[in-house]
């Protein structure tokens, strides 16, 4: 067991002192000018070599990695804002379906409602005029259908609408613009 000890300690010390060695000559490199000189060089001759290489493609009308690189940038950009007209419209589709029974087709049925009772009223205003001994007028003069009110109601209601960021962005510019 002894021996055990003694040959991992004696490994130890070697793996130390090989460790500490290396280090000193790594350090030694690293301070000589003529190696500095030498990596600073090999870094130059790569980034000339980079530019060549990316004249050469363009000039083969070939895309280089930059320009791979921002044209996938700018496919994850589009990618993104398509998510969010997704969402969007499912927003728009789910209130549409919680509308079900309150959208323009359960108008119609409020409307006939509606236009009974004026044509009740109108009777009752023409009894009342009779009474009275001077001729009803007609309360309402040819009353449009109630598809035309809902077709026109849906033309007047105002648009949700959810502000881009673009619309939002060209809104702040014109503001600026005439801040300045």
């Amino acid at each position: 067991m002894s021996t055990d000890t003694a040959a991992d300690r004696l490994r130890a010390r070697v793996s130390r002192q090989g460790e500490d060695a290396l280090g000193r000559l790594a350090q030694e490199l690293l301070e000589s000018p003529f190696v500095s000189g030498a990596i600073s060089r090999a870094f130059e001759a790569r980034e000339k070599a980079a530019q060549a290489q990316e004249v050469a493609m363009g000039a083969l009308n070939l895309p280089s990695a930059g320009d791979l690189e921002r044209l996938t940038r700018r496919v994850r950009s589009v990618s993104q804002r398509l998510e969010g007209v997704e969402d969007a419209l499912d927003r728009i589709d789910e209130r549409f379906g919680a509308m079900g029974g309150a959208g323009l087709g359960s108008l119609e049925p409020r409307l006939n409602a509606i236009e009974s009772q004026l044509s009740a009223l109108a009777g009752q205003l023409a009894d009342v005029a009779g009474q009275l001994g001077r001729p009803a007028e007609p309360a309402v003069p040819d009353a449009p259908s109630p598809a035309a009110v809902a077709e026109a109601a849906a033309r007047v209601a105002p648009a949700e609408r959810r502000p881009s960021r673009t619309r939002a962005a060209a809104t702040r510019k014109r503001a600026a613009a005439r801040r300045a």
